[in-house]
């Protein structure tokens, strides 16, 4: 099968390499790293503090540029794309979940949610129908009008994966998205966005150090040390 030109593919990355910094000391975070994931896919980046998972999920979201190799994502090349052609890519194209659930304190859940949709230029007319629905959808819609301060650890988490989900996007990265919660309610959060992503065949990566929640969310585990692949692509 030629994955480039393949249909199924949702990610892939070709001899994918950064490094921070320059001189004598430059930190190699990614060392020629190939993967590819297929849409609707569910596969875990697994690693030590240090591995290069989280850089390898920010140059997928289009956060970060690579200092060699090529970055896929639904067929397109990254580095190919202009500054707006990435802001597009990042508010359509794939949704992010961090650890720090990075919600804006002086405004409600429903502000922090429609936040992606200002920047995507709509309607405050479709911002708020859209951010509602997306609060509803992971049981906030009684919580709309609250303020982060308002909310529990959880309740914040859930934000951020309505703010994530608001414009639908076909992949979905994680990065360490239980971190600051009790078992109980990262239980609660991952079980829900598993049956989301079930439902609506939307590729997850996810990055952990936990095998446990690798095993049982995912469907494939790339393992990753040193900024190197361990069981290849």
């Amino acid at each position: 099968m030629n994955l480039r030109s393949c249909p199924d593919v949702a990610v892939r990355t070709v001899d994918l390499t950064k490094t921070y910094g320059a001189g004598s000391t430059p930190v190699r975070a990614l060392r020629g790293v190939s993967v590819t994931v297929l849409r609707g896919e569910r596969v875990a980046l697994l690693g030590k503090s240090g591995s290069g998972k989280s850089t390898l999920l920010n140059l997928i979201g289009g956060l970060d540029a690579p200092t060699a190799g090529s970055v896929e994502v639904g067929g397109r090349e990254l580095a190919n794309l202009t500054s707006s052609g990435l802001a597009r890519h990042r508010l359509a194209t794939v949704g992010m979940i961090f650890q720090a659930f990075n919600l804006i304190s002086s405004r409600t859940a429903l502000q922090n949610v429609e936040l992606p949709m200002v920047f995507a230029g709509k309607s405050a007319r479709e911002r708020r129908s859209a951010a509602q629905r997306s609060l509803e959808a992971v049981g906030l819609g009684h919580r709309l009008e609250h303020r982060p301060s308002e909310l529990s650890g959880g309740e914040h988490q859930r934000v951020a994966i309505a703010r994530a989900l608001v414009n639908d996007p076909h992949v979905l990265l994680a990065d360490e998205p239980t971190g600051n919660l009790d078992s109980s309610t990262a239980s609660e959060i991952m079980d829900w966005l598993s049956n989301y992503v079930r439902a609506h065949g939307t590729t997850l990566i996810l990055v952990t150090h936990d095998e446990e929640l690798a095993a049982r969310y995912t469907e494939r585990v790339i393992r990753l040390k040193d900024g190197q692949l361990l069981d290849g692509p």
